[in-house]
């Protein structure tokens, strides 16, 4: 049974999901841990692709996209579709529904910010897990 933890940005916060990806995985890579980001709007996974370039001057987050980076080699992946299948260590959500894949991983990090269509699924993924008889730690951040 995957562990899974729900982080919602406050209100006020002046960064979206997005950017809170990007925090979430440098203390991720910080644990010597790989990532799976889920993000099925190819659009939205290339600006996660170039956010994470640009996220800090200071730090490096090797990443790419599935299918345009040797895969064994990096520890942060972005999929559009839960590939390669060989992850299952940390899967971070920015899809509007839980994954189907997501009982292979051992944490899965759910993200929500103050987008009204982001927070309305945000509350029915979050039942749905309660439902599903997982128990999702809640965390509230503000960036």
């Amino acid at each position: 049974m995957s562990r899974i933890d729900f982080y919602s940005l406050e209100p006020g916060s002046r960064g979206d999901r997005f950017l809170l990806a990007c925090k979430l995985v440098e203390r991720i890579r910080a644990k010597g841990l790989r990532a799976l980001i889920f993000c099925p709007d190819l659009e939205q996974a290339r600006h996660l692709d170039r956010l994470l370039w640009t996220y800090r001057d200071d730090s490096f987050l090797p990443h790419g996209l599935v299918g345009k980076v040797d895969t064994d080699l990096t520890p942060i992946l972005i999929s559009t579709d839960g590939r390669p299948e060989t992850e299952h260590q940390v899967l971070i959500n920015l899809a509007l529904q839980p994954p189907d894949f997501l009982n292979r991983f051992e944490r899965v990090c759910d993200l929500v910010d103050q987008n009204p269509e982001i927070l309305a699924a945000g509350r029915v993924r979050y039942r749905g897990y309660r439902g599903a008889g997982l128990e999702p730690n809640h965390h509230k951040l503000k960036l």
